[in-house]
């Protein structure tokens, strides 16, 4: 019998190499997949709803990546059987479209984050009074709708309990549309305004978007919560976007209060640009000019005509949240 130590490499017996054929670079191109909207996000789960109105459950394919799809984007979808809506029976969403837009904000790390995408309008939800209105607020997020090509529109809530004619006064030189509702009355013009396109309602906690959801939608039946009385602020009702269908067509997305708007992507050549009527003057301004500024040549401008005036003032007001 031969001694460990003897042995040596010839000893050792070498397997064979497994004969595996190499992996495919053509991928399969789903042609099969069905179109469907997401209408939710919540622990990896995704419910989307295809054109013929069904409501399932799906999970992201690897390749996509964890993050790459959200509330409004229109993915195609493999693995839809008979029983739709079973847990069980979970489909798979294998592409997501090319978005036309996304409304994004940035976080405190500097990283940015896709709230919703594809819309159409994004309703700036903000109270009367209870809490107050804060023109800083609207301002940001009037800056992420207009460099994202998106129609803004302020909602007005809680108009029964409080006058909000000066703070909407501020807006006068930017066309926004500008509605006021209150909690007992069906807010008629909004819904009529709103419908066939698509919604994202954005706003701090306690303005009141949950109410003005149920309001629209009778069967939404969103949880409303109330004010803080000694700090003014409301509590989270909901902890993701959630999209539904208007009665008279298209959808509204509700979405988590939001604390804080962050805009560290956002260049201020972007908001100019938004404004093709001040972007073409403000070509002749100074390098690095904030428009605000003497030199700037926005001011001869606008010193010519009122409106002109209240257009500039409300770009200096935006531009000051930067």
């Amino acid at each position: 019998m031969r001694k460990r130590r003897d042995f040596d490499e010839e000893d050792v017996r070498t397997r064979p190499t497994r004969s595996t054929k190499p992996r495919s670079k053509e991928r399969p191109q789903f042609d099969n997949a069905v179109s469907a909207r997401v209408i939710t996000v919540d622990r990896g789960r995704v419910t989307c709803v295809d054109n013929l109105g069904r409501q399932f459950l799906a999970v992201v394919a690897r390749e996509l990546g964890r993050r790459s799809v959200v509330v409004g984007d229109l993915v195609g979808v493999v693995g839809i059987t008979e029983q739709v809506g079973v847990r069980e029976d979970l489909a798979r969403i294998v592409k997501v479209d090319e978005r036309r837009n996304s409304l994004r904000r940035s976080a405190e790390d500097g990283s940015e984050r896709i709230l919703v995408a594809n819309i159409d309008y994004l309703a700036i939800v903000s109270a009367s009074t209870n809490p107050e209105p804060k023109h800083g607020f609207v301002n940001r997020a009037l800056v992420a709708a207009f460099t994202e090509g998106i129609t803004p529109i302020l909602v007005m809530t809680k108009s029964d309990l409080g006058d909000c004619q000066e703070f909407v006064d501020a807006y006068k030189g930017l066309d926004l549309p500008i509605f006021r509702v209150r909690k007992d009355r069906h807010p008629s013009d909004l819904s009529h305004f709103l419908t066939g396109k698509i919604t994202v309602l954005i706003g701090h906690s306690g303005v009141g978007k949950s109410t003005l959801l149920n309001n629209l939608i009778p069967h939404a039946v969103r949880e409303t919560g109330t004010v803080n009385e000694f700090t003014g602020k409301g509590r989270h009702t909901s902890s993701s976007a959630y999209a539904m269908a208007l009665p008279s067509g298209g959808w509204v997305i509700d979405t988590p209060g939001v604390r804080s708007f962050g805009l560290s992507h956002v260049k201020k050549d972007d908001v100019v640009s938004a404004f093709p009527d001040c972007a073409e003057i403000a070509r002749s301004c100074p390098k690095n000019c904030s428009h605000d500024e003497d030199s700037c040549a926005l001011k001869p401008w606008a010193s010519a005509d009122p409106t002109r005036t209240l257009r500039l003032r409300a770009l200096q007001q935006i531009l000051s949240s930067l």
